[in-house]
Parts: structure tokens; C-alpha cells; sequence
């Protein structure tokens, strides 16, 4: 069907600009210490609260979502991304950031679990290259902007950074968002046999709670989104930190955002062959490595964008395996709620990345033990999300064991 690769289309421009959000906000947060002298770890509260906003409101949109259709909701989710970003141009204080941020991140929340579950939804047949497609667009969007955007910060501040980004994100968030829609249930059962038994038993949201599987995913997946957003807030205070050069910088800043993105259609299609569970032990066992790796080279400009750029080729590919692996282990029926739920996870490793990384710098004066530690976390995840620990759940007469 044409539609669905039209609204996939639609779903990963959405995405590419509310990205925006997540992996250009160390560019803001260097220029909001700039321009306006506020500590880092003042600054990095509005990015614990973005991951906690944008992460829990998904549960909440999601059932609307799945129950009266995506479109309105989606209209109302870019009004509310551009506006809070273009509301920072006016801030006078740490509290009209995390405000004005928070806003903004409402929209984003909802914006992305209906970009997933489109994927998800629409494409049965291709669920891990399409989820893969789409948090492309959420992890490489931004290397189209970022240079710009940095640009804008040091020509004319980060106020009107702010200002002109948002009116960017009104200008093409809003068609895109008004075209979103959901197949009706009977029409995604319309595939192979062999394609239909994974959707059978669809999972409703306290009935996933209570499978072991779910807890397991949810524990992975908080560590693998620390060390993805441990990047987005902190790339350049790290490149700073560790007295990168300003062409080092400007490489890694366009390099790892395309790593991240490729590695969602890297990880859902390897999934799709050789199995959901195996492609993610190996990617996040990859991740753990390239974190050693770099947690031992970072004060080295070659070894830094090299692995900073490794680490997100393996890591970004969390955001396409963890809804894959609700639809696949909970059914479609029910996807935008029990993703919305599961995505949650997210806030812990944002809470961890953003406040928590800042304080420790503080602290430590150094990023290096918290980076090799979330590599040791990242093999961790590894073991368990393997296919000998995590096997899909079974309802026993349409109950839960």
C-alpha cells in the first residue's frame, strides 16, 4: 500500500525535527552558559525534565491515541513542540526555561510514540526496518540542523536560536502531523499466516506489567537510553572537558547524530533476519566495548570522534528494537499505550545523563569513570536481553500465567 509509506514518510520528517530537542540541546545548554552565565548543572535540569515530560506523557497520549485515532492529537503535539521552543527566546530566568522547555516537551512525547506506532501499526511485515526508518529520523535528523543551529547560537545568540528553530519546527512539523493515521484493527491482520501469529495476543498495559520479559526490556532499555542521551546533553561540554579542537568538534557534532540514526536501520533490519533478541546482545555489547574504548581515549582527538561516533552506531539502535520488541511480545491492538509505558525508561536514563552526569563532573572533574561505567552497563544489558533470558510471554487461555 502506497498510504503507509507515505505517512512512514510524514512520521520520520516529524521526527527529524523534534529531535531537536534531544541531540541539539548540549549546542543550547553551551550557549545558554555562554550568553547567559548559568552553571551547567542549573542549565541540565531542563534536559532531566525533557526526558521525564516527553517520556511519561506517552502513556497517557498513547490510549487517547489508540482509541480516537492519531490525527488531532498530532496537531495539537506540534503546536505545542513549536511554541515551547520558541517561548525560550524570552527567558529571563532558569525557571521560564524549564517551563517553556517542558511545554515543548509534552509535544515531543506525544509526536514520537505515534511516530512508532505508525511504524509498528502499519508495517507487520517489516516491523524492525520500519521502526528502524523511523527513529532514524529521530537520531539523524539533527545532523542536518546542528551546524546551522550552532551557527545561529554564536551569530546571534541562543535566544533567537531558539526563536528561529521554532518557527523552523511550525513551518514543518504541523502538515506532517495532520496527516497521521492508524489502520483500523482488521486491516493490519491482513498478511501471511505465518506474519499474523506474533499480533494473536495483544497485551493489554497491567497484564504486561506482570511478565518478567517486560521488566527485563525496561531495565535495558533505561541503560542503553543513558548512554545514547549522555551524548545529546553532554557532547560538547565532553569535547570541552577533554580541550577538543573546534573542527574535531564541528565533525563529531554531524558524524554522531548520522550514527545514531543509521544505527536504528542498521539493528531493525539485522533484527528482522536473525531475530530481535540476538541483534540486540550483540549491539549492546558493542556499545559496551566502544564506551571502554573511549572512556580510554577521550582526551585524544582521533580516538574521541572515532568512538564517540562507534558507541552510537551500536547504541542508537535501542530506540527501534525496544518498540519492536512490545509489538512483537505484546501485540499491535494495544501498541501506543504499552510503548508509551515502556518508553518511560528513557526518563531514568535522561535523570542519569543530564543532572546526574553534571553533578558528577562536578565532583569528579571528569567524565571518564562515568562513561566506563555505563559501558559495563551496557554489557549488562547485553546478557539480559539475550534469547536464552528473554523469551517471548504466553497467555494461558487468554490469561496471564
Amino acid at each position: 500500500m502506497k498510504q503507509r509509506w507515505i505517512l512512514l514518510t510524514g512520521a520520520i520528517i516529524v521526527m527529524m525535527f523534534i529531535a531537536i530537542y534531544q541531540y541539539s540541546w548540549s549546542l543550547f545548554a553551551s550557549g545558554l552558559n555562554s550568553d547567559l552565565n548559568w552553571s551547567m548543572e542549573t542549565i541540565q535540569v531542563a534536559f532531566s525534565l525533557y526526558t521525564y515530560v516527553a517520556t511519561f506523557v506517552q502513556s497517557f497520549s498513547g490510549y487517547f491515541a489508540d482509541k480516537f485515532g492519531p490525527r488531532k492529537i498530532a496537531v495539537l503535539a506540534g503546536l505545542l513542540t513549536a511554541v515551547g521552543f520558541s517561548l525560550n527566546s524570552t527567558i529571563t530566568s532558569p525557571i521560564h526555561l524549564y517551563v517553556y522547555y517542558a511545554i515543548g516537551s509534552v509535544g515531543v512525547g506525544m509526536l514520537y510514540g505515534m511516530s512508532a506506532a505508525i511504524a509498528v501499526k502499519w508495517f507487520p511485515d517489516k516491523r524492525g526496518l520500519a521502526t528502524g526508518l523511523v527513529t532514524f529520523g529521530f537520531g539523524a535528523g539533527t545532523s542536518v540542523f546542528n551546524i546551522l543551529l550552532h551557527t545561529w547560537i554564536l551569530n546571534y545568540g541562543v535566544r533567537m536560536a531558539f526563536l528561529y528553530t521554532g518557527i523552523l519546527m511550525l513551518l514543518f512539523v504541523l502538515p506532517f502531523a495532520s496527516i497521521y493515521k492508524y489502520p483500523e484493527y482488521t486491516q493490519q491482520l491482513k498478511q501471511p499466516k505465518k506474519e499474523r501469529n506474533e499480533d494473536t495476543a495483544n497485551w493489554k498495559w497491567h497484564e504486561m506489567l506482570k511478565t518478567y520479559q517486560w521488566w527485563l526490556i525496561y531495565t535495558s532499555f533505561a541503560i542503553m537510553a543513558a548512554i545514547v542521551l549522555l551524548f545529546s546533553a553532554q557532547v560538547t561540554p565532553i569535547a570541552k572537558a577533554n580541550r577538543m579542537p573546534t573542527d574535531v568538534l564541528d565533525f563529531t557534532l554531524i558524524a554522531y547524530p548520522l550514527a545514531n540514526g543509521f544505527s536504528r536501520i542498521l539493528g531493525g533490519w539485522v533484527s528482522d533476519r536473525i531475530g530481535r533478541q540476538i541483534a540486540a546482545a550483540l549491539f549492546y555489547a558493542l556499545t559496551g566495548v566502544m564506551m571502554v574504548a573511549l572512556s580510554l581515549t577521550a582526551s585524544n582527538p582521533m580516538g574521541f570522534a572515532f568512538f564517540v561516533t562507534l558507541t552510537m552506531l551500536f547504541a542508537g539502535a535501542v530506540f527501534a528494537f525496544n518498540p519492536a520488541f512490545i509489538g512483537d511480545f505484546y501485540g499491535s491492538k494495544y501498541l501506543t499505550t504499552n510503548y508509551g509505558i515502556t518508553y518511560t525508561a528513557k526518563s531514568w536514563g535522561g535523570l542519569f545523563s543530564g543532572y546526574v552526569a553534571a553533578w558528577l563532573l562536578t565532583m569528579l572533574r571528569s567524565y571518564t569513570y562515568l562513561i566506563a561505567g555505563l559501558g559495563v552497563g551496557a554489557l549488562i544489558s547485553a546478557i539480559l536481553v539475550n534469547p536464552w533470558i528473554l523469551k517471548k510471554p504466553e497467555k494461558r487461555n487468554g490469561k496471564v500465567p
